[in-house]
Order: structure tokens, then sequence, then C-alpha cells
């Protein structure tokens, strides 16, 4: 028996091959993996990778881009409101528990002396219509009125507690508008008649700078700047000495202040009672 593995045929004798028939059978490999074809790689991709890729390039159309400039305009303006709104009570923010203690009582000082004005006033009241004889009443409220406001149009002398402000400027860098907040801050603060080197200060005064000093109606004053004020004591030295105040003010223009109570400010420079040229008494 032969062990040719070449066919036989029914005689037994060998065949030949044909052409279109291969020499062997290719054994089977191992199972071959199936190529990936272009859906699958969309599979892969992660959700990430497709929210990255919808979100860039930016499409951003005409309408979405005015928008956002006028979010952004608004946004900066409101900004810049909170900025200005926190700079004007940044002096406040940062003052000492002191300080703060002292600026509340001198609110309560103002608001106790309106309150006294107003019994005052009540009073007045009651006794013009309680009074026997109105028409002497009358007069002697008249004369007392007439007295103060002698002394609020400067026509009269006057005196009382109060204080004393020197302000020394070797460098000459204080100007009127720096002695008018401080006209400004003590009037604010109680003051009831006010003399500055010598020039009686009314509600009608008015300040300007002039060869190297400064003028008051027209009055050229130089330093050392002396206020004289009558006044509450109490309201008025703390009033200058706020944070952020006159004193610190000063200060930083490289002028000395000093501050000093006294029981009895005299001030006795006198104005002159000027004639209305055209306002006349509506009383008949």
């Amino acid at each position: 028996m032969s062990s040719d593995n070449t066919p036989q045929g029914e005689s037994g004798e060998p065949q030949p091959l044909r052409k279109d028939e291969p020499a062997a059978q290719a054994a089977p490999g191992p199972s071959a993996v199936p190529s990936a074809g272009p859906g699958a790689a969309e599979e892969e991709q992660t959700g990430r990778q497709r929210l990255a890729a919808g979100l860039w390039p930016p499409r951003v159309s005409r309408a979405q881009l005015i928008v956002a400039l006028l979010l952004f305009v608004l946004g900066l303006g409101l900004a810049i409101q909170v900025r200005s709104n926190s700079d004007s009570s940044a002096p406040l923010r940062g003052a000492r528990q002191e300080d703060l203690v002292r600026i509340l009582d001198e609110l309560d000082g103002r608001t106790t002396r309106l309150e006294d004005e107003k019994q005052r006033l009540d009073d007045q009241r009651k006794e013009l219509e309680s009074s026997s004889n109105q028409a002497e009443e009358a007069r002697r409220q008249t004369v007392e009125k007439e007295r103060q406001l002698g002394i609020l149009a400067g026509t009269v002398a006057a005196q009382g507690p109060g204080i004393t402000l020197r302000i020394t400027d070797p460098q000459g860098h204080v100007q009127s508008d720096q002695l008018l907040d401080t006209l400004q801050e003590l009037r604010a603060a109680g003051a009831e008649a006010i003399q500055i080197n010598g020039v009686r200060v009314v509600a009608s005064s008015f300040f300007s700078d002039e060869g190297g000093g400064v003028s008051i109606d027209g009055k050229k004053i130089t330093q050392p700047y002396e206020f004289k004020v009558i006044g509450r004591p109490q309201d008025l030295e703390p009033a200058l000495n706020i944070p952020g105040g006159v004193v610190q003010t000063l200060e930083k223009e490289q002028a000395a202040v000093a501050v000093a109570r006294s029981a009895k400010i005299v001030v006795d420079a006198l104005r002159a009672a000027k004639q209305p040229d055209y306002a006349r008494s509506s009383s008949p």
C-alpha cells in the first residue's frame, strides 16, 4: 500500500491534479479581526470630544455680539458705581472705634440742639398765647430776637464758651478753599459766631487767594490763621478731628494745627449793618 497522498482513480492509478483545484487546503488560522469602518471611529469619540467639537470653532451671530457688548457696558457701569460708593465711605470704614463713637456723639449733639431749639420756640408760642400782656411779651421777644440776629449778622459783639483754632502754614500751602472747608465744618458742628484774624465771618462772607495769603470779604489776612469760635466745645473740637477731616487735611499740607477749648471766647470784630437795596419787610 503506497503512502503517497496522490489522489487515485477507480483503476488505482494516480490522477493528475486539475489547475482549478488548490494543491492543498489551507489550515484554518486564528479568527481574523474585522476592520473598523468610519462608523466605528465615530462611536469611539467620547462625549467630551463631541462637546468640544460642538463649541469650537464658535459660531456667533451679529445679534449675540451686540447683546454681549451691551452686557459688558452695563457691568462696567455697575462696577464703577460700586467703587465710587465704596470710596465715599472709605474714611469711616477705616476709622477706629473711638472715632466712630465721637462722630456718633456729635450727631447726637446736633439732634439735641435742634430739639432744644424746637422746644424753645414752642415755649415762646405758649407764652404769647397765655401772657396777660401779650404786647409786652411780644416786645421782649422781639428785642431778644434782634440781639440773636445781630450776633448772626456780626453787628454786635458776642462771648461764650468755644474753641480757638490756630493754623500755622510756614510752607504757604494752605489756600482759601481749605479755610472755607474749615469754616463750613465748624458751622455744621454748631458754631454761632466766628472771627478769623480780626475779620468777622457771617453768612455772606467769601474767601479768595491773594498774593501769598488769603482774603476774606476783600480784607487780606496772613498766616498764622486764628479762628475764634463760639459754640459747644464738646461738639466743635471732635468735628475737626474726625478721620479725613479738617486737621488731617491741613496736616497733609505740612501745616501745624492747634485746637484749644475755652470757657470764654470773645468775638468782638463787627460788621456794619447794610441796608438792603430792594428787599423790604412784608409785615404790616
